[in-house]
């Protein structure tokens, strides 16, 4: 459904029973916390899903090795390593497309329905005027000044509902991640 006089979704019929629902309806900080945790746990699961991560880290491995070999090889300036290691890359490139191929798709997946949901965000009127008050302390403890690069605001006390989406998108997509031990950091 179109509102009209918007460009974008009016989802307002999924977003105002859940504002209802929000201790403070006016400011529904709980609404856009849920929704960001919705979003990222269906990317998170789809990434399990559609990701093998074994093979991910195999292939990490293999490409440290190469990538060793080539240092190796370049410090020894033996042309007959250097040979070596450009075959075992060579081999490597059908495997090393293959994942990200694997990578990509959940990211193309979720395009779509993660571009209307934050649409809907965006085109609720209440949701889009979400402002959170921190103090002095929070604003470096949640890395404010760094943020303020991206976007600014005339107070910079204060998370408008875009920050406060990305903000708990990162910090939901962490902890499921961590549930699902998709830790893939070597």
């Amino acid at each position: 459904m179109v509102s009209s006089g918007r460009f974008g979704l009016d989802l307002d019929f999924i977003f105002n029973p859940l504002i209802s629902l929000d201790p403070t309806p006016s400011n529904p900080v709980l609404s856009i916390f849920v929704v960001a945790a919705i979003i990222a746990l269906f990317i998170v699961v789809l990434q399990k899903w559609l990701i093998d991560y074994d093979k991910m880290h195999e292939l990490q491995d293999e490409m440290k090795e190469v990538q060793q070999m080539f240092r190796d090889a370049q410090s020894s300036g033996d042309p007959k390593a250097m040979a070596k290691a450009q075959k075992k890359q060579q081999e490597l490139m059908p495997q090393n497309m293959e994942l990200m191929k694997m990578q990509m798709k959940p990211t193309v997946i979720t395009m779509i329905p993660i571009f209307i949901i934050y649409s809907g965000l965006v085109f609720n009127s209440t949701i889009s005027n979400v402002v959170i008050n921190i103090t002095g302390p929070q604003f470096y403890l949640l890395l404010m000044p760094i943020w303020n690069i991206f976007w600014t605001q005339s107070n910079p006390l204060t998370i408008n509902f875009f920050g406060w989406y990305i903000l708990s998108s990162f910090a939901m997509s962490f902890l499921f991640r961590r549930m699902l031990g998709l830790d893939t950091m070597n």
